[in-house]
């Protein structure tokens, strides 16, 4: 790494690491946790110290986008570094044995990226991209796989507990396993732990997908009675946010005991926004000044939090305003640790030139960001080209989640972030000129 002062200002520039020295990475997908709830962003009735000490020591996206607003797409996006519909996940997979929607085999993971350049890799927590042995994590580039397949379980029976009776959905290498009563967060930290410790000898990749906060809210008896006070269901929600954090400060522990966190990039994002769900009782989460929420294209259910940290690799405690994408994370970790990108068409691009100067353009400058939700005419859609977004189809969600869809709606996110004031009948060339862009974008 190199420092220099250019126009009174501190440049850093960046190298590829070695060979001989390649870091680790860490990819810690939170799931359902909404646009602004950490302290780091704003949350000023949550408990996160240990998240916020992560973008303490690293840098935070303010316009970070997942690749979808619903599980399923968001993953195969940030797996893959392309598109959810170009990746064939235009919407969620299978939650149990005998349901389609899968990740195609076809498809080239980040897993499948860092083992072929030898690193050891490693699922562990939430799968939801395929429930058949050529679509689960050891068939998409994962050495060890610990977690439940399908979309969420209780935490302390594992059991999958809606589309019918109730399904155990425990897995340690395509084995079932059984750790009843034990706290899934709990079992993940000690799986991740004793990972790393097998292999700290050598460069891992783990993908730490967690089950929380999505429902059901379980949080810990003493942060349910910490917030206590505060409204339902923030409180449910707050609690289980918690015992998250509490859990990621166990998980930093042991990187630290290793000796191992200034040869580790720990990334963190959630997947999409807060659930609004009846399962999630109608909410509890946050996106603050955003409209719209999970399911949702208004920027409620696609702009989240993302924290990328490498100590004394990348700046500390430092934030970025340009626009950024969960495809963006391949291209971006490739270029971090030396290792080549896949040799397919990416829809991401590497930030790397944007975490070394503050006030580097976007990689996506000149350039539109898509979503899509479903296929065909009824499919959820939504293109942003510098300030200007159009939302195809989409509900708003935040506002409620069986609210019927909204069509054709344009609006500047510069001057309006909350999407209140619909441009359409204004600027229909914006119009016709974003739906050309999707329409190019599909063909």
């Amino acid at each position: 790494m190199l420092r220099s002062v250019l126009a009174g200002m501190l440049v850093i520039v960046l190298f590829p690491a070695t060979a001989e020295d390649k870091p680790n990475v860490i990819f810690i997908m939170a799931d359902d946790q909404g646009s602004v709830d950490l302290g780091s962003y704003g949350a000023t009735d949550l408990a996160t110290p240990n998240t916020d000490a992560l973008a303490a020591r690293g840098v935070r996206f303010t316009q970070f986008y997942s690749a979808a607003p619903v599980c399923s797409p968001s993953r195969a996006g940030m797996l893959t570094g392309r598109w959810p519909v170009r990746a064939g996940v235009p919407g969620n997979c299978a939650s149990r044995k005998g349901e389609k929607g899968a990740l195609p085999p076809t498809e080239i993971t980040m897993a499948e990226m860092f083992k072929s350049a030898g690193y050891a890799t490693a699922h562990i927590g939430k799968w939801h991209i395929g429930y058949t042995p050529e679509t689960l994590p050891l068939a998409q580039g994962f050495d060890h796989s610990f977690g439940h397949m399908g979309g969420c379980i209780d935490n302390y029976s594992h059991f999958f507990y809606w589309s019918g009776p109730n399904i155990h959905d425990l897995w340690r290498n395509g084995v079932e396993v059984h750790h009843d009563g034990e706290f899934f967060p709990d079992l993940m930290v000690r799986e991740a732990s004793q990972f790393m410790e097998g292999n700290r000898e050598k460069p891992f990749f783990i993908y730490y997908a967690m089950n929380s906060p999505h429902y059901p809210y379980q949080g810990d008896a003493k942060w349910l009675e910490h917030f206590k006070d505060l409204p339902y269901p923030r409180n449910l929600y707050a609690a289980f946010v918690a015992a998250q954090d509490q859990r990621l400060g166990d998980l930093f522990a042991t990187i630290d005991a290793l000796g191992l966190r200034e040869k580790t990039i720990i990334v963190f994002q959630s997947d999409n926004g807060h659930s609004t769900e009846e399962r999630a009782d109608f909410g509890g989460g946050s996106a603050g000044p955003y409209r719209g929420a999970k399911f949702s294209l208004f920027e409620g259910g696609i702009r989240l939090p993302a924290i990328i940290s490498w100590p004394g690799r990348l700046p500390q405690n430092e934030s970025r305003d340009q626009l950024a994408h969960a495809c963006d994370w391949l291209p971006t970790l490739a270029e971090l640790t030396g290792v080549e990108v896949p040799p397919v068409t990416l829809d991401g691009r590497s930030l790397v030139g944007v975490l070394s100067d503050s006030v580097a353009p976007s990689p996506h400058q000149g350039r539109a960001l898509h979503w899509q939700v479903g296929e065909g005419p009824k499919a959820d859609w939504a293109v942003r080209e510098g300030d200007w977004k159009l939302i195809g189809r989409s509900r708003d969600t935040g506002a409620g989640d069986r609210l019927p869809p909204l069509e054709n709606l344009l609006f500047n996110l510069a001057e309006d972030p909350g999407e209140k004031n619909d441009l359409a009948s204004k600027h229909p060339d914006q119009v016709k000129r974003l739906r050309e862009l999707h329409e190019k974008h599909l063909d």
